[in-house]
């Protein structure tokens, strides 16, 4: 009788408390990476500033390039003058989706 309580002890103390652990940290979300509905939401969000900053007379002419993370659209390349910039901006807050723009523009 003492040779089966034994090993039911050890299993009890120890390997059953060890998988439920496991189990529990192995369901914990770490994701670090957008999902494909992030990735496609972003990137309507870039269609949409692009095409509302061509929409733009005065930024018709600008390289501006837009890129879009998690909603956070971020504006490089070169412009004309830093009212350009300033347009940019305003047009990009403007497209709805974004959550926040950061500018990397200059002026040529």
């Amino acid at each position: 009788m003492k040779s089966i309580t034994k090993p039911l002890l050890f299993c009890t103390l120890f390997i059953v408390p060890l998988v439920g652990i496991l189990t529990i940290s192995g369901c914990a979300s770490t994701s670090t990476q957008s999902g494909t509905g992030e990735y496609i939401d972003d990137s309507v969000i870039t269609t949409k500033v692009k095409a509302a900053i061509l929409n733009e007379e005065t930024l018709k002419v600008a390289e501006i390039n837009v890129e879009t993370f998690k909603g956070v659209v971020q504006l490089s390349g070169f412009v004309n003058s830093q009212e350009d910039i300033e347009r940019a901006v305003v047009v990009a807050r403007s497209v709805a989706g974004v959550k926040s723009v950061e500018n990397a523009m200059r002026v040529k």
